[in-house]
Order: C-alpha cells, then sequence, then structure tokens
C-alpha cells in the first residue's frame, strides 16, 4: 500500500479573492448592507467590474472592523471617523479605540465641573484621553471664558 502526500501551499504574490456571496457568509451581513457600506466609503469597492468584481482580505478586514465597532454601539458616522482618522495617522500615533459597550452594574466615575447656576460640565476622564492635570487646564480655561462672556454682557 502507497500512501501519497500532497501539499498544498499558497504562493507569496496570490491573493484569496472572495465573491459578494462568499465575503458575506464570512463577516455574516447581507449583500445589501455590505453594498451600503461600500456606497458609505466605509469599505474600498470591490477589485474588477462587473460580474468578474471580487474582494479580497482587506475588504474582510475592514467588513470586519466594521461589524466590530457597531457591536460595540458605535454609530456610522463614528466608525467615518475612526477610518478616517486611520488614514490620516502618522505611523507613530494610534487612533482612539471605540468606547467599550457598557455592562450592567458598571460603574463610571465622572469628573463633575458647575460653572454656574444651570451650566454644568461632566468628563469621563477615561474616555477623553485627558489626565488630571489637562482636566484642571480644561476646567480653569472653561471658567475664565465663561466670565469673560458674562461680563461683557453686564
Amino acid at each position: 500500500m502507497t500512501l501519497k502526500v500532497f501539499s498544498i501551499g499558497v504562493m507569496k504574490n496570490e491573493r484569496k479573492k472572495f465573491t459578494l456571496d462568499e465575503i458575506c457568509v464570512l463577516v455574516e451581513m447581507s449583500k445589501r448592507k455590505v453594498r451600503y457600506y461600500i456606497q458609505k466609503n466605509l469599505v474600498d469597492r470591490p477589485e474588477g467590474t462587473g460580474k468578474g468584481a471580487y474582494y479580497t482580505h482587506r475588504h474582510l478586514e475592514q467588513l470586519l472592523a466594521i461589524r466590530k465597532w457597531k457591536d460595540a454601539g458605535l454609530s456610522l458616522e463614528r466608525i467615518q471617523e475612526i477610518l478616517k482618522d486611520e488614514k490620516n495617522i502618522s505611523q507613530r500615533s494610534k487612533p482612539l479605540p471605540p468606547p467599550r459597550r457598557k455592562k450592567e452594574g458598571t460603574v463610571d466615575l465622572w469628573s463633575h465641573l458647575y460653572i454656574s447656576d444651570g451650566i454644568e460640565l461632566m468628563v469621563e476622564p477615561n474616555q477623553s484621553g485627558l489626565n488630571p492635570n489637562q482636566l484642571r487646564v480644561l476646567f480653569r480655561e472653561i471658567i475664565k471664558k465663561y466670565k469673560i462672556i458674562k461680563d461683557k454682557e453686564d
């Protein structure tokens, strides 16, 4: 008895191509939703045209990222901002991650600035990305601006 073993390899330059049906199954989205995301420039247009159009791993990554962000509760507008920022970002800096979806029983700590009757500022320090010193500077500047505006009216 002879056992033949075959190895299937993928050439480095060969790229996996997906049809619209295949990509939809992989990302668990409808064709309509994928086309909508392409129309909104959230996902690159497919390569090729007509019946020869195909999708690549880049499209797969884009759609999976959108699904992840949508599941986290982000709006399409926020996702567009994130994607735009990613394109404009330098190599050293990283885009802000999407905010985490809050779970039942989650406790949030907020900084609360009382400016005047009816005027208050609430900041969630972790999401704002400001350290305590930056937050103090922000609060001081807001109070200064408020006083300038208020003095102009009197």
